[in-house]
């Protein structure tokens, strides 16, 4: 009988997709239900690679199933020698390595609940998660481990050569006891230091959920070699870019370390990735390196989520590698929601738009007073679970077709003088500048107005005068007249999420406290 993981097309995926057929491409049942014996322990006798950790020092980390397997089960045998029962938290602050999944694994194994944690957090972020979580552990390197001391009174391991040698002697089997309802990971999504976000809660059945991403988001299928340089502290990162990849039993590629786009690029290429996902950023700045001519790819399926990727990007993309990029659209919260298919021949895929829902997924455009937008119209995007509409605290719009469009976040609206104007077009706009490396805009206060636009802008050009002012005509040109930035900072670099996504927000707290000091 066919599998999901054997249909390719759109047509099949709206015909066959069903949660029974999702369960069907697991091992564990409703009851019982592992996520690391799901993307580990049964892979184990295949003979192939897990995991290739590219480092951003140029080395490489090749992980077999078995190793991992063996790796983690001593490590959950470590864990419960040392007292951690399950249902505690065990937070893991470790860029990609063979530590990092070791634990990531090892902790569930143990049935105790996985935290993963940005790595380049301070003691601010790390605090208010710590204090959120309540962890029974914090497992870290030596470089981090002041800073988690420092931060929390939680008792830390530094995860090192020396440690992962003294696992040798345990047990390189263990016999995992979690039922599928039972809590696997916490997973925070991206804030500042000064808010937390929530965390999501998953349970060990989110795996099979989460599985829709992979099969229609992502693309993925048998026999991919599936690459995502997103941090595994972000819900991409981990649930798409590594546990629902393993969990299918292909071979997945990670980034370590200060990101560079060239050491992406060499990575894809000596490793042959044949699918992708990433965020916008991260082909904009492969885009800008300069480098991705210098090398042979062997990609049959691109995605991209996080934010709208602008024109520019988007014909780097199809130049470079072929293809054209998939947008893969949802939040930590709901999961993915909207997806252009990667892979399926019968999908056109439409620049610009974030694509139809995912099997088994109602989407619609809501305006404000909670009722359906026609066509073209802009409002929030909504999403329906067990009979109530769920924001997404996006806004869109759909097309006579029922491609969706995303038209930025509900917070991101800028309001001038009576005018609602999006940030994601203006900055969409700036980008198509020659000499504009990135851009982001937000609204700062204004008497006249209420709000005017300020653009952020990186460049290798020097920054002037005339440069501003090609740059406020482009915008008039592309968009109305009155949606020009007014103000044009030029930056060395944006803020950014641990996602890749420009941080908006942060852009906003900075010109607020620069506001403040100012008087």
């Amino acid at each position: 009988m066919p599998r999901l993981t054997d249909y390719q097309s759109y047509a099949d995926a709206q015909a066959h997709f069903s949660a029974e057929k999702l369960w069907e491409l697991f091992d564990g049942d409703r009851e019982r239900l592992n996520i690391a014996h799901e993307c580990v322990d049964r892979h184990a006798d295949s003979g192939r690679d897990a995991l290739i950790v590219a480092h951003a020092d140029g080395t490489d980390e090749v992980i077999t199933y078995r190793e991992l397997a063996e790796d983690s089960s001593r490590f959950a045998h470590y864990l419960e020698q040392r007292g951690i029962q399950r249902g505690q938290r065990v937070a893991i602050m470790l860029d990609p390595s063979r530590a990092f999944y070791t634990a990531m694994f090892g902790v569930i194994k143990r049935g105790a609940i996985a935290v993963p944690l940005f790595t380049l957090f301070g003691p601010d972020g790390i605090r208010l998660r710590v204090h959120d979580c309540q962890p029974a552990l914090i497992v870290t390197n030596a470089q981090k481990m002041p800073v988690a001391v420092s931060a929390t009174q939680v008792p830390a391991l530094v995860y090192d050569d020396a440690f992962h040698a003294s696992l040798q002697g345990l047990p390189p089997r263990y016999a995992v006891q979690t039922r599928a309802d039972d809590l696997a990971v916490f997973q925070y999504t991206s804030g500042t230091t000064r808010e937390l976000p929530d965390a999501v809660k998953h349970t060990h059945r989110a795996l099979v959920t989460l599985t829709v991403a992979a099969l229609y988001g992502t693309g993925l299928r048998p026999g991919d070699r599936f690459f995502c340089p997103s941090s595994p502290a972000w819900g991409h990162g981990l649930w798409h870019g590594t546990l629902a990849p393993l969990g299918m039993g292909l071979t997945v590629g990670a980034y370590s370390g200060r990101f560079h786009p060239e050491r992406l690029l060499q990575a894809l290429s000596k490793h042959r990735f044949t699918n992708m996902s990433a965020a916008a950023t991260h082909y904009r700045m492969m885009k800008n390196c300069g480098k991705a001519g210098d090398y042979a790819y062997c990609f049959d399926k691109l995605s991209f989520t996080g934010e709208p990727i602008d024109d520019d990007t988007a014909d780097f993309v199809r130049r470079t590698f072929g293809l054209e990029v998939c947008s893969m659209y949802g939040t930590t919260e709901i999961g993915v929601v909207l997806a252009s298919y990667p892979g399926a021949p019968d999908f056109p895929v439409k620049r610009g738009s974030l694509g139809k829902p995912v099997p088994g997924t109602r989407i619609e455009v809501h305006d404000a007073e909670g009722r359906p937008c026609p066509p073209g119209a802009t409002g929030q995007l909504m999403v329906l679970r067990k009979g109530e509409w769920i924001p997404t605290k996006d806004l869109g719009r759909v097309d006579e077709d029922g491609y969706y469009y995303h038209a930025g976040r509900a917070d991101d609206v800028i309001i001038s003088a009576g005018w609602t104007m999006s940030a994601v077009e203006i900055e969409n706009a700036i980008l198509l500048h020659p000499d504009v490396l990135e851009a982001a805009a937000i609204g700062v206060p204004d008497e006249v107005r209420g709000q005017v636009v300020k653009a952020f802008v990186v460049t290798g050009r020097a920054p002037g005068e005339p440069f501003v002012q090609e740059i406020q005509d482009l915008v008039r040109s592309k968009l109305s007249q009155h949606e020009y930035p007014r103000h044009v900072a030029f930056v060395p670099e944006l803020p950014k999420t641990p996602a890749g996504k420009v941080h908006r927000k942060v852009l906003r707290e900075r010109e607020a406290a620069a506001a403040t000091a100012a008087h």
